[in-house]
C-alpha cells in the first residue's frame, strides 16, 4: 500500500491532519466508535509502506484491518 493511499482512506473515516512533525511525518486525528485516535504517518506520497510500518498505523488508527486490504 502506498502512503498517499492510506491518508486517503483515514481522510474518509475522518480523519485531519493535525500537524506535520519532521520531514517525513505527519500527524492525523479522528474519532472512531467515540475513541479519539492519533496515528503518526511516517512516510511520503507514493512511497510503499513497509508491512509492519503499516501494521502499526493500522492499530494507531482503530479502523478494521479489512479497509487497509
Amino acid at each position: 500500500m502506498k502512503y498517499r493511499d492510506f491518508i486517503k482512506i483515514l481522510r474518509s473515516h475522518g480523519f485531519e491532519k493535525l500537524r506535520q512533525g519532521a520531514t517525513s511525518h505527519s500527524i492525523y486525528r479522528g474519532t472512531v466508535t467515540g475513541k479519539v485516535q492519533q496515528v503518526v504517518v511516517s512516510g511520503t506520497g507514493g512511497k510503499d509502506i513497509m508491512p509492519k510500518t503499516l501494521a502499526s498505523m493500522v492499530r494507531q488508527s482503530g479502523l478494521s484491518k479489512k479497509l487497509f486490504r
